[in-house]
């Protein structure tokens, strides 16, 4: 009883002291918004000027792509999109369009090495994942290839991918997916020339397997335009037996701002 009681004491003393410690951390660095820098009451927060902003994806929305829809078609409905041309992945989910505050929070993470925004990206993706974070039996990050991955030094996928586990208390896999193919930068291309850029640029190794037959993945990425790069990487992974595959993103551009 003696020894439960001082463990007792023990954790709430550093309960305590943690409790103290960020206190004092917030007064020498007071948390400001991710987006404006304004000050905020909360770290890795956004201030309510850009909360405003953001232009959240709600239903409704086309069940396979994602996309918005200006009126609500009814529960279940699939965009003409999705019909003429239907993905490679079973669902693609989305936290907001591509612009404003979620674009500089994207640019943030991927070329200003702001890492720190990764978890507060992550708690959206998972709200806004329509349970598949729940579902799911891996969380996958779209890899960068070893030679970008050593120039960038880090992969803003994995990031992401990484935070999301943390809190959903899910296996992560980045080895089960690799870069077999060093490609040109998407950015600029068209969608025929994304589409070719990166056709069997995606692998699964063969240690992988195993833990991708059958199972229910989720594949993150920061942003989805045209779909090329997460369309060959989910190819890839239907191709090594997974039984479902979520694109999940931060973002999404619509055609007009690709």
């Amino acid at each position: 009883m003696e020894r439960a009681g001082w463990r007792n004491r023990a954790r709430r003393w550093r309960s305590l002291l943690g409790a103290i410690g960020a206190a004092a951390v917030n007064l020498v660095f007071p948390p400001v918004c991710c987006g404006c820098g304004r000050l905020t009451g909360d770290a890795h927060a956004v201030c309510p000027s850009c909360w405003a902003g953001l232009r959240l994806i709600e239903r409704p929305y086309c069940e396979i792509l994602g996309t918005p829809f200006a009126i609500d078609p009814g529960r279940g409905a699939v965009s003409p999109q999705a019909i003429a041309n239907p993905p490679v992945f079973d669902r693609l989910r989305s936290v907001s369009l591509h612009e404003g505050i979620a674009r500089d929070l994207v640019h943030g993470l991927k070329y200003r090495d702001r890492t720190d925004l990764a978890a507060m990206m992550a708690e959206w993706m998972i709200r806004a994942s329509d349970g598949a974070v729940a579902a799911a039996d891996i969380i996958v990050p779209v890899p960068l290839h070893a030679f970008r991955l050593w120039r960038r030094k880090f992969n803003q996928s994995a990031e992401l991918a990484r935070c999301l586990c943390e809190r959903a208390g899910k296996p992560y896999r980045p080895e089960a997916l690799r870069r077999v193919r060093r490609t040109r930068r998407q950015v600029g291309l068209g969608a025929r020339a994304r589409e070719e850029n990166v056709r069997g640029a995606f692998a699964v190794p063969e240690s992988a397997r195993a833990s991708i037959e059958g199972k229910r993945v989720v594949l993150v990425d920061d942003v989805y335009t045209t779909g090329a790069t997460v369309s060959a990487a989910a190819r890839a992974l239907k191709r090594a037996g997974a039984g479902d595959v979520t694109v999940l993103t931060f973002a999404m551009a619509m055609p007009e701002t690709i």
